[in-house]
């Protein structure tokens, strides 16, 4: 089970639907439309532009599915998903490439253009969707017929564990299930032997996070009983990895509520926890913005940037930027840039977060503190994709291990890329000490669950204000 082969036979075959679809449509225009403008039949032939129509659509094409997260999951498809994904798809990139290309061409009546437009999305949608069909039918006949699994641990050990493995292995048709072992919560309730004999016993809950390394796991299907659900927020907050599936069994309140979605005829009823903030084309488009704001900013204000470098280097001695390792997307750790605002050896005793009245800060640092134009050359960081414009500030690892004690579910806030501003950062400003910290995640944890491009736009303005009146605390 190669995905990057499977991800390849798709994109080999949406490149050639995309040049068979523009190809079409191009004898199309020659033989039905321009005859209609020119008022005499037009020779059929490829030139130039047709030529450079074949570079750039398909390449177009290619980066509208790239960015709508298309290739992902790439053996989790199924044939009803895939035809909404590409009918939406199909008439976004049309409506691009008719408003680009097309509307400009001099016509007979309006009657041309909807010929063209419903020509055009009528050949690339049906080329396009007739091969993927062909593709995901195969796929999915593979992973009914148990050919192609995803690793999956199993958490939970006894009653509802056991039961819900004996009807996923039972099923006829697999929802692609293949068990590598279970683990236990704890030693309270032990496990079940009937369950060991069925499938290896890997481990306790501390042990998950080298499990699913060890056993490359895909899915993790938690199982408990009704006297474990206090440790359902504890197993959550290891199981923060987004290229795991996590699913767990309903009880009636869940379903009678709602909460369990149909996705699949076949296996058991399961409620799937989605840790994808934001969908793939909004993630694409939100990174599309940050490095071109950062560009622009970084090259409308780089005299600023000169004239704050001049002015930190007057204020003290010592460099006039200050790099420090902060932990950031996906728990990987980077440096990030500022313009330094205390004097030289600040931390000589260790790491130490700053307070109001800090003697460590200089006289300039407190200005550029307080209007926040220190964190101004994090637009750095931006382009070269540690951070967002938007996003949970980072912390040093000195702090989040501190932090991770006694709010575990920090762990959250590296699902998304840090921010050179916050919802955080707005509302509480700086924290002076860890209590502060965990008070100020709050606010960082409820912007993770209202990702959008709405309340980015707030973020900033309110950011914008604070620069502008000068009232960071």
């Amino acid at each position: 089970m190669n995905k990057n082969v499977q991800a390849g036979k798709y994109i080999f075959f949406d490149l050639l639907s995309a040049t068979a679809a523009w190809t079409c449509f191009f004898i199309f225009r020659k033989l039905y439309i321009e005859p209609e403008k020119f008022g005499t039949p037009v020779d059929l032939e490829f030139g130039q532009k047709f030529y450079l129509g074949m570079l750039i659509i398909p390449l177009f094409w290619l980066v509208l599915y790239l960015s709508a997260g298309h290739y992902r999951g790439i053996y989790r498809k199924s044939r009803l998903k895939e035809l909404g994904q590409t009918l939406f798809i199909s008439i976004t990139g049309v409506i691009v490439i008719f408003f680009a290309l097309i509307l400009d061409d001099q016509i007979v009546s309006y009657r041309s253009y909807y010929q063209s437009f419903l020509v055009l999305f009528g050949l690339h949608f049906s080329i396009t969707f007739f091969f993927r069909l062909i593709l995901t039918t195969i796929t999915v006949r593979r992973v009914h017929n148990r050919i192609i699994g995803f690793p999956t641990l199993l958490v939970g050990s006894n009653l509802n564990a056991l039961k819900l493995y004996q009807e996923l292995t039972s099923e006829k048709k697999s929802a692609g299930n293949k068990f590598v072992g279970f683990v236990h919560v704890d030693e309270r309730n032990g496990y079940s032997k009937e369950l060991k004999e069925k499938t290896p016993h890997l481990g306790e809950l501390h042990d998950i996070r080298a499990i699913l390394s060890t056993h490359k796991v895909e899915e993790v299907i938690i199982a408990i009983e009704s006297s474990e659900h206090d440790s359902i927020g504890m197993i959550i907050n290891e199981l923060h990895d987004p290229n795991i599936s996590i699913k767990v069994i309903p009880d009636m309140y869940d379903i009678l509520s709602g909460s369990v979605k149909m996705s699949s005829i076949f296996g058991a009823a399961l409620i799937e926890i989605n840790f994808a903030i934001m969908p793939a084309w909004q993630q694409s488009l939100k990174r599309f913005i940050d490095i071109t704001v950062s560009i622009i900013f970084l090259t409308i204000f780089s005299p600023l940037y000169v004239i704050m470098g001049l002015l930190v280097k007057l204020s003290s001695k010592g460099p006039v930027l200050y790099s420090h390792e902060r932990v950031g997307f996906h728990g990987k750790p980077f440096f990030i840039h500022k313009f330094r605002s205390m004097y030289m050896d600040a931390e000589k005793n260790g790491p130490a977060l700053s307070s109001e009245n800090d003697p460590r800060i200089t006289p300039f640092g407190k200005f550029i503190r307080k209007s926040r134009l220190d964190e101004l050359p994090q637009f750095w960081n931006v382009i070269k994709g540690e951070m967002s414009i938007v996003g949970p500030r980072p912390e040093r690892q000195f702090y989040i291990d501190q932090i991770v004690r006694k709010a575990p579910h920090y762990k959250h806030l590296h699902k998304v890329r840090p921010g050179i501003t916050s919802w955080g950062q707005v509302k509480y400003g700086y924290a002076e000490n860890v209590d502060q910290m965990i008070e100020r995640l709050k606010y960082d944890i409820i912007y993770l669950e209202n990702m959008s491009f709405a309340v980015d736009l707030k973020i900033i303005i309110y950011t914008f204000m604070i620069v502008v009146q000068g009232r960071g605390k």
